[in-house]
């Protein structure tokens, strides 16, 4: 199970803990199902962050400096833009 869930995209993950959240939120939902769709939701959103987190590892940004345009990792552009501001 665990090479399937490396095969699930990003928008599927999403789709599949939106009907959980759906699901556990109607409240018509036994215990023990309510225990397991919370663990599966729990798994896919650790599967969203990790796939938003290799996202943002290959984002850069450009930086415009003094010296001209200069790449930035995405999550050190904000730190720059603060303390130029």
């Amino acid at each position: 199970m665990e090479t399937s869930e490396n095969v699930v995209s990003f928008e599927e993950a999403m789709e599949q803990l939106e009907s959980i959240v759906t699901r556990l939120e109607s409240g018509d939902v036994p215990l023990e199902t309510a225990i397991e769709l919370f663990q599966e939701g729990m798994k896919l959103s650790q599967l969203c962050g990790s796939k938003l987190e290799q996202v943002e590892r290959r984002i850069e940004a450009l930086i415009e400096t003094q010296d001209g345009l200069q790449r930035q990792p995405f999550g050190d552009a904000g730190e720059i833009k603060g303390e130029e501001a």
